[in-house]
């Protein structure tokens, strides 16, 4: 007889930022495992969908460098899942986006399996290039999406890049000398520079 681990599901901690008025409009926030939803880049997209009239939900995960070592991708994705449709019940959301950092675009592949979620825009923030997965949803994935990736990170890999070129859904952007977290490593006022650039870009995706 083998002993199988059974691991149940879990919801993470969430944060839901409601509009006065109700709204059909959903933008979902999945953080990188260090990079927070109160970190530069994803505090002002946060605000940057409030302003257009968007309730706004942060998925709060964090994981060690020990965890993400053993991370299950479809457990995490179903996880993720789970937090989603507790913030969401009996909301009448129509209309979402998924706003994906590192290792957020991780669960992009299961997320639009969901048929809330099915025709949901994506915007990929420094995608895991190197994930099979990610770069195959990319390629291959029938939703709009905006991907930013700096062209100083570990993840941004030349080859894989061009190939999502193919794929008329995505709107790409590579950030020179950005590292993972989209900043210049020896220049700060510049790096604020690209941050409004890529909020920019994100605005232009909205419209």
């Amino acid at each position: 007889m083998v002993n199988k681990e059974i691991i149940e599901p879990k919801s993470y901690p969430i944060s839901l930022f409601e509009q006065k008025k109700e709204t059909n409009n959903l933008a979902i926030v999945l953080p990188g495992a260090g990079y927070t939803t109160k970190a530069p880049l994803l505090h002002y997209t946060t605000g940057l969908f409030y302003t257009k009239g968007f309730d706004v939900l942060h998925i709060n995960y964090t994981f060690t460098r020990k965890e993400i070592s053993i991370l299950n991708e479809r457990d995490f994705a179903s996880d993720v899942l789970l937090s989603i449709d507790s913030a969401i019940k009996g909301k009448k959301y129509n209309n979402y986006y998924v706003v994906a950092k590192s290792i957020g675009t991780k669960t992009i592949r299961y997320l639009i399996d969901n048929l809330k979620l099915r025709n949901a825009k994506i915007i990929w923030l420094t995608p895991l290039l190197q994930n099979d997965d990610v770069f195959n949803t990319m390629v291959n994935g029938n939703n709009k999406g905006l991907c930013v990736i700096g062209d100083r990170d570990s993840c941004y890999i030349v080859e894989r890049f061009e190939k999502l070129k193919n794929n008329q859904n995505l709107t790409l952007k590579v950030v020179e000398g950005g590292n993972h977290s989209l900043d210049l490593e020896e220049d700060p006022i510049q790096s604020i520079e690209i941050l409004k650039g890529v909020i920019s870009d994100i605005n232009k995706f909205l419209s």
